[in-house]
Parts: C-alpha cells; structure tokens; sequence
C-alpha cells in the first residue's frame, strides 16, 4: 500500500474520534483527556462491595495518582465478562483495579524501566492488600513485567473511557489526500503520546514500516545494552484518546503488537 494511501486510512481513523474528545490539562501542566462522548458508567459498579471479608467503596478520583505492586492475569479469564460486561481478552491493554470507576483510563509506568502505556480499565481486582493494579497480559508484556509476575507501578487515572474500545471495530470515513508534511520527531513534552508500531534491529526494516504507515511514522533509535533498536512511532498526539484510535488503526494495517506509550 503507498504511502498516501496510508495517510489517508489514518486520518479517517484519527476523525472517528477526535469530533468527541478535546485537550484538558491538570494542575501542574500534565495533561488528560476531556472526553465528550464517554462510555458510561456501568451500572452497579460503584456501589460499596465485599470480598473475602473486606469492603470496598468504589468512588470517582480525579486526582488518583497511585504507586505500589501490579500484577497481571491471562490465560485462565480469557474470554470471561468483566465487571463491565466487556469480554476479557488475554493481548488487549486493560486493567482491573478495586475502586476507580469502570470503564475508565489510566496510565500506568513501570517504574523499573521508565515504560509507560495506556490501559482501560473494564474489570474489578485484585483483591490481595499490597497490589494496586492487576494488569492483562497484553499490558504486562508491554510493560516488561511478564517474566517477573509482579513489579511496582505508578498508576495515573486519565479520566473516564471512550465509548470507542470495547471491542468495537473502527470505522474508516472518507478522507480527501493531503500535502506531505515534514515527519515529526519524539518528544519529551508533557502530554505527548506515541504509537510504538515495531521495534527492529534493522534499520532499513524499521524505515520501509515507517514509509508504510504515512508521514506521521518517524524511526526513533535506541540503545538497548549493546545493541540497538530501531522504534517506529507514529504521532504525537494530544492525548491517549487519540492516541489509541491511531493505535487501533496501526493494529488494522497488519500490526497487531502496536503499543500506546507515553513521552514522559
């Protein structure tokens, strides 16, 4: 597929919701979404629960801004319903956690190695004292906390979900082509996220998926120990609603291992 011909699949991807989201920003310039359209609250996901003896009152929290142990679940739910009736799927990027409304966003950073994604939290968990977050295995292995089982996280609430993202497949409209424009590169600013389509060892690998994905692609170089990776990113944009429609969008173009990740 050309190059134009890329750039047009993402811009349609990007208008099927960016109409319902625009930028806000937090008290000391970090940013989240504000969310127009967002999926609603499931019904009786916020009222007081027990389990195993202990009660837990979920609650809106704005200003969550946790850090503590995450763990992660896989094979033995998959395909079971979540506390929001989503089915729970193994590879996607979501979460559980005890009291944060459902469905919702957060960021989650490991805190060993800098990584940071965007999951939606679609499930209640985990439900042992000195863990914040039960993460899938999808978002565990994007993370790098797969092997260890469990590793300490700073988890971020960004705000409430899109409706877009319960399994829903993303409509393309029509888009008219557009000039070229210089291709961006990564940033450190607040507030940017980032589509890791791939990551190479070949540098001419990662440049010909670039060239595939439009003008938004960029090859970022990184050191990994002695050798070196060659990252394809795609964006930035404002904020990790945005970003995961560009995500869904990638994933659509053969790239099913795409990751959200954070500038921070």
């Amino acid at each position: 597929m050309t190059g134009r011909i890329a750039k047009i699949l993402m811009a349609a991807a990007m208008m099927s919701l960016l109409a319902a989201c625009a930028g806000g920003a937090r008290s000391g310039g970090v940013r989240m979404p504000v969310v127009t359209d967002p999926a609603p609250i499931v019904s009786g996901t916020m009222r007081p629960y027990q389990v195993r003896g202990r009660w837990y009152r979920p609650e809106e929290q704005p200003n969550y801004d946790e850090t503590g142990l995450a763990s992660w679940y896989g094979a033995q739910f998959n395909g079971r319903p979540t506390a929001t009736g989503e089915r729970f799927d193994m590879n996607a990027l979501t979460a559980a956690h005890k009291t944060l409304p459902l469905p919702g966003l957060v960021e989650v950073t490991n805190t060993a190695n800098g990584r940071s994604i965007v999951v939606r939290v679609n499930d209640r968990g985990p439900f042992v004292d000195n863990r914040i977050i039960d993460l899938s295995r999808g978002s565990a292995e994007a993370l790098g906390l797969l092997e260890r089982g469990v590793g300490e996280v700073r988890v971020r609430y960004l705000g409430r979900a899109p409706r877009l993202g319960a399994g829903r497949p993303v409509q393309y409209a029509a888009a008219a082509p557009t000039s070229p424009a210089p291709r961006p590169q990564p940033s450190s600013e607040t507030g940017s996220y980032w589509v890791q389509a791939g990551a190479f060892s070949d540098r001419n690998a990662a440049r010909n998926v670039a060239d595939r994905l439009g003008d938004r692609a960029t090859v970022d170089v990184a050191s990994r120990g002695d050798s070196t990776l060659y990252r394809v990113l795609v964006g930035p944009w404002p904020d990790p609603n945005a970003a995961e429609t560009a995500r869904q969008a990638v994933v659509a173009r053969g790239y099913a291992d795409a990751l959200l990740i954070s500038a921070r």
